[in-house]
């Protein structure tokens, strides 16, 4: 593999991304499901609900026997018996002029099609009601199968499981699922400049950020992070851990030694590994232009800028469409997109895309929100904290004006 610095535009990066797919599938629980990607559909194996249903408190009624009632002429009609929560409603069979106490969740008996509210009846004596407000079949009644029928699709493959995905799963007896691996990602920073985040800097150190950073942006996208701490500016010892690394992982980040500097080795290990292909050396976005891609088979290698903000940056728009294709979703940021007005006018070069930090204000009224720059250069840690996302400026535009109508990627 021989090294390259070549401009690609974002999308034909996201491009590249298609040669990889998603990951092998595995078999758990539904308690475990929670944001998990489903890798095959899911059909249902009977019908729900299994019986016809009451919706409400009241009588469990032929429909046609209260045709015509009304409060000055009552439907007189004789009580067959009730329904306890959690016994058959079929043991009962209603007669014509007949009804059977019924309660919310319960089964109703046979030939009932419809429930009138307890609010619309008098009860006479133990065994007959006056009914004052007539009844449609069907009304406060949800009817047998009329959820999901015997093998209708219940969940389509690749759809990602929420809440009541996993309730309905629950309802139907379906108590374990097949869905995509969550991806396992090594995180390594480097750099002879950088210590732990307990330690206390020496003269010429700082802290790692990166690893902290890249771990949660991680587990955010459904992956599983593994930081393998720092390596310094030795080609040696950044080859040996990025090789451990990708032994166990199906991604790797390495954050910093992606430029072309004398002393950035991200390339060089990239190339030393047995296998590996670099796809990519450079973007044209701005910050993240010097991003490096390589895949090793199924494997992907980033080489990520050393500046957390251009790190983040590169991470949504590029790693986590990746991070997504494994898991069986679609090869995209899988961010929020809205609009929002610049409020002061924002530069740009032609060329590149740019993305620039913005904070945003709500406007009275359903109006788009007013887009705020927010200042700073790639090294300094508080524009991330007041940012709200991303604003996004094409790689033919040289610029915006005050008012003009941006997109605007928001950040989890």
């Amino acid at each position: 593999m021989k090294g390259f610095f070549q401009l690609i535009s974002s999308m034909e990066f996201l491009t590249l991304l298609e040669g990889f797919g998603p990951l092998p599938s595995e078999s758990i629980a539904i308690g475990d499901g929670l944001g998990r990607v489903l890798a095959a559909d899911v059909v249902s194996p009977e019908q729900l609900p299994p019986f016809a249903r009451s919706t409400m408190d009241g009588f469990a009624v032929r429909a046609r026997d209260t045709f015509g009632c009304s409060e000055s002429e009552p439907a007189l009609l004789g009580i067959a018996g009730e329904i306890a929560m959690g016994a058959p409603g079929r043991s009962i069979v209603l007669e014509p002029g007949q009804c059977a106490r019924i309660w919310t969740g319960g089964e109703l008996p046979a030939r009932a099609d419809g429930v009138v509210m307890v609010e619309y009846t008098r009860q006479l004596d133990e065994r007959t009601i006056e009914i004052f407000r007539p009844v449609a079949p069907g009304e406060n009644v949800i009817r047998a199968g009329e959820d999901f029928t015997l093998r209708e699709p219940v969940v389509a493959g690749g759809s990602r499981l929420r809440p009541q995905e996993l309730g309905v799963l629950a309802g139907l007896g379906i108590t374990d699922v097949r869905v995509h691996r969550r991806p396992r990602v090594a995180i390594i920073s480097t750099g002879d400049e950088l210590v732990g985040p307990e330690q206390q800097p020496g003269p010429g150190q700082i802290r790692d950020i990166n690893s902290t950073t890249l771990a949660s942006l991680v587990l955010e996208a459904g992956g599983m992070p593994a930081c393998h701490g720092i390596v310094g500016d030795d080609l040696e010892t950044m080859l040996s851990v990025c090789r451990r690394a990708l032994a166990e992982a199906d991604m790797v980040l390495l954050s910093g030694g992606s430029s072309v500097g004398r002393r950035d080795f991200t390339l060089q290990v990239l190339e030393g590994i047995e296998g590996s292909e670099l796809l990519a050396h450079g973007v044209a976005i701005r910050p993240g232009k010097p991003t490096i891609l390589a895949r090793c088979g199924n494997r992907a290698l980033f080489g990520l800028p050393g500046h957390v903000a251009s790190a983040m940056v590169v991470f949504h728009l590029l790693v986590r469409p990746l991070l997504r294709r494994f898991s069986g979703l679609a090869t995209d940021t899988g961010l929020v997109r809205i609009r929002a007005l610049t409020d002061q006018p924002v530069p740009s070069a032609i060329g590149r895309e740019e993305y620039v930090r913005v904070r945003l204000t709500p406007q009275p009224g359903a109006g788009d929100p007013l887009a705020t720059p927010v200042y700073g250069r790639s090294g300094l840690l508080k524009p991330l904290v007041r940012a709200d996302g991303l604003l996004v400026i094409g790689r033919d535009v040289e610029g915006l004006d005050a008012g003009a109508a941006a997109p605007v990627l928001l950040f989890p």
